[in-house]
């Protein structure tokens, strides 16, 4: 694997840096690697972009860590907050160490209501690099009516470039 070193190298102007590093970076986190290998790659990302920064200081690009269902939208305040979100909304992550149903819980808020969490099959990265004090953010993608309320509300996990 490069390193991020000669990947922005490569790249001639800050909009290629980010497209480079989006595509080498991004497409692995959501094309089925393995969690560990998801938590290395972000990690070295992390701590690696100031490498990058003097390239891409001012590009709007961001690394899209994951999508994923929101889990336990029906058991918050997800019904009564439907009509007020829409695609596109920034999402609150909130770390919990101490829930006592699982030690990698990642609670998701809209303007300080909680919706739901990161599902627990998906969260230990998050969960990883939050601890560590990465600045990973998160937003609304899709709002779906379905009466499954796993397939109410899709949103991202990403990293600002």
């Amino acid at each position: 694997m490069q390193t991020l070193k000669k990947i922005t190298a490569k790249a001639q102007s800050r909009k290629g840096a980010a497209k480079e590093l989006q595509k080498r970076f991004s497409l692995r986190f959501l094309c089925g690697f393995a969690p560990l290998r998801q938590g290395l790659i972000l990690g070295a990302l992390l701590s690696s972009l100031t490498l990058a920064m003097p390239v891409i200081a001012r590009a709007d690009a961001s690394i899209i860590v994951q999508q994923s269902p929101l889990a336990g939208f029906q058991f918050y305040d997800g019904k009564a907050r439907w009509d007020d979100l829409k695609p596109g909304d920034a999402l609150t992550l909130v770390r919990e160490r101490d829930n006592p149903h699982d030690a990698n819980a990642v609670r998701v808020e809209w303007n300080g209501s909680r919706l739901g969490y990161i599902p627990r099959r998906e969260n230990a990265d998050v969960a990883r690099q939050m601890d560590r004090g990465a600045p990973v953010k998160a937003r609304i993608v899709k709002l779906t009516e379905a009466r499954n309320p796993w397939q109410r509300i899709l949103f991202e996990v990403y990293v600002d470039l």
